[in-house]
């Protein structure tokens, strides 16, 4: 297996700088401290902030084909180091070794759309004669970038979703300071690593692991243009309301649903819910909570789920054959552990699954929740699915938009009408046809309404929100 060392800096305007091994990252599956990582403090990141004030101008000088050379760099770093970027996210998030090899090819997919779109920054010519007054007139605008910008990512995809915000920051010339998750920091160091090979100005960039009582700079700085912030739902929008000025973009949390209509074809419907409701234990804001099912195939389907769900294999998620691996830490494993107990006293009831050792919780299915329990409300964020009956797809529709959260929804139907349906009248980002909400391709937009967010990912749409328009008028007569 790769060689982690004992010791990692943070990268502070480029560099790496060694102040202190103050944090401690455990082996999400052993529970002993695997290496230590440089922690920021606020002296640190003011200064951090003042060097991506002072590389705002050179970065937003920079060429496109500068740009896209500095991230087709990181493509071909992260392909060299493949392996041990896999093993790191292994050990740091607890995530099965064959989810954390795809976790690095998305990586590398991000910085590689980034990598094309950086010379794509294109503008509109516009005709401004609608009237007599602008005869002779006309307009061109184009994309400028925002200027520094500040990124909070968190625990539980800490390649991807760092990515998708240092990926466009650099496809765009924005200077930004990152500030990972504690539990899960060492790919976004090792990604500061391979970015301090490259001729980005000094300040482009700052990767600062940080206490969450000692990062309020990231927040409130009024130098900082731009926040953009993946995690929680109550953390999100408190951040929000300290913001100030800047621009605010929040992927936030949700407790996805997933329609199984009377036509879907219910092996497929399977693995695929299988995946959504359990991949990486459930530890993602879009994985099935909710499986919405037709009464005409309900008891068939609950049966084929709850085979499926007893056969999947826990354990050590460094062996290959390992699916269901630990959650992040013992505390968040007892506080969903909680819920499901919760809901079989009030009238649950326990399909399989619910027993748990430390931070290893078994994969869970409940039906007949009461519909003021937190297991089937709030986001569970763990191998937790719940089982709903449905009679018509209004009704099924109805049960997925009654939810605070709306990020997205899948559908397994074969009726080209109801998709179209559902994507006129579900409220979330995205609706997955013959899919499950948990899927996603990184160039597409993505992200929530209602208590999951403001704003889009995916590359294309986060350089959007990392610049401003700016116009030219021209009199021409």
């Amino acid at each position: 297996m790769p060689y982690l060392k004992d010791t990692y800096p943070l990268y502070l305007n480029n560099k790496a700088e060694q102040p202190n091994s103050d944090l401690e990252v455990t082996d999400k599956f052993t529970g002993e401290v695997a290496f230590r990582v440089a922690q920021a403090d606020a002296a640190t990141i003011d200064k951090a902030i003042a060097g991506a004030v002072h590389a705002a101008e050179p970065m937003a000088r920079m060429a496109s084909y500068e740009r896209k050379a500095v991230l087709d760099h990181c493509v071909r770093r992260f392909q060299e180091r493949f392996d041990e970027l896999a093993y790191s996210l292994c050990v740091e998030a607890g995530k099965p070794i064959k989810d954390s090899e795809g976790e690095v090819t998305r990586l590398i997919d991000t910085f590689r759309i980034a990598a094309e779109e950086s010379v794509r920054m294109y503008g509109e010519v516009m005709p401004l004669d609608i009237s007599e007054r602008a005869k002779g007139y006309e307009a061109i605008w184009k994309r400028y970038p925002i200027g520094p910008c500040s990124f909070i990512s968190p625990f539980n995809f800490p390649l991807n979703l760092a990515a998708h915000k240092i990926a466009p920051a650099i496809a765009v010339g924005c200077p930004f300071v990152m500030k990972p998750a504690s539990k899960t920091p060492l790919g976004a160091i090792i990604m500061g690593e391979i970015l301090a090979e490259t001729d980005l100005p000094e300040g482009a960039f700052s990767i600062l692991p940080a206490s969450r009582d000692g990062a309020d700079l990231f927040t409130e700085d009024e130098r900082l243009k731009l926040l953009s912030f993946t995690g929680s739902p109550g953390v999100g929008w408190a951040l929000k309301a300290k913001s100030g000025k800047k621009k605010i973009v929040l992927e936030l949390g949700g407790n996805a649903a997933v329609i199984v209509d009377s036509d879907a074809d219910l092996d497929d419907a399977l693995e695929r819910i299988i995946f959504g409701a359990f991949y990486q234990s459930g530890q993602s804001c879009i994985g099935v909570q909710r499986i919405i099912i037709h009464e005409d195939v309900y008891d068939r389907f609950k049966a084929m789920l709850v085979a499926r769900t007893k056969g999947l294999v826990a354990g050590d998620p460094k062996k290959r054959e390992t699916f269901i691996g630990p959650m992040i830490s013992e505390g968040e494993a007892k506080r969903l552990k909680d819920w499901i107990d919760e809901a079989v006293e009030g009238g649950a009831t326990l399909l399989c699954g619910g027993t748990r050792d430390g931070n290893m919780l078994e994969a869970t299915l409940l039906e007949n929740v009461h519909r003021d329990a937190k297991a089937i409300n709030e986001e569970a964020f763990g191998p937790l699915a719940i089982l709903q009956k449905f009679s018509t797809f209004d009704e099924a529709l109805a049960e997925v938009n009654r939810s605070t959260f709306g990020l997205q929804a899948g559908i397994f139907t074969r009726d080209l009408f109801k998709m179209f349906d559902a994507w006129d009248r579900l409220e979330v980002g995205g609706v997955v046809i013959n899919d499950v909400p948990s899927y996603r391709v990184d160039n597409m937009p993505y992200g929530g309404v209602k208590d999951s967010g403001l704003g889009r990912e995916g590359i294309r749409f986060a350089m959007e929100d990392m610049t401003e328009i700016r116009n030219l008028v021209i009199r021409r007569t």
